[in-house]
Order: structure tokens, then C-alpha cells, then sequence
């Protein structure tokens, strides 16, 4: 979903991926960075919904039933 020129402006904007990840982090919630499709620049969002989210690795031996 392409991101509202009004929204776009009313938040930060970083300048590089790196940038805006590490305001993620330091942010205390889950937040992701995403490149804007309006200023090309980076924004946070809290939006999960319909994303690629990594899946944790699989132990190679997972324990059995009894």
C-alpha cells in the first residue's frame, strides 16, 4: 500500500536503512523500517500484517512423543 503524501510528511524520514533500524530498536516497541514510495527515504512503521517476517530456526534435533 503506497504510503499518503500527508502521512509521509508528518513522520521522520531517515537516510539510510541502518539509520532507521537502529531508532527501531531504541524504541522500546516493535517497530520495522520500510523505504517510502513518496520521498524514497526511510520511515518506521508497526505493520506486520501481509509482511515477510523471518521464521526462527528450527532445532535439527526436535524432541519426540513418548
Amino acid at each position: 500500500m503506497r504510503t499518503r503524501l500527508s502521512v509521509c510528511l508528518r513522520k521522520l524520514r531517515y537516510r539510510s536503512y541502518e539509520e532507521a533500524l537502529a531508532a527501531a530498536l531504541g524504541a522500546g516497541i516493535p517497530l520495522r523500517p520500510y523505504r517510502c514510495e513518496r520521498c524514497w527515504q526511510f520511515h518506521l512503521t508497526g505493520r506486520i500484517k501481509g509482511k515477510f517476517l523471518p521464521q526462527q530456526r528450527r532445532a535439527k534435533n526436535p524432541p519426540t512423543s513418548a
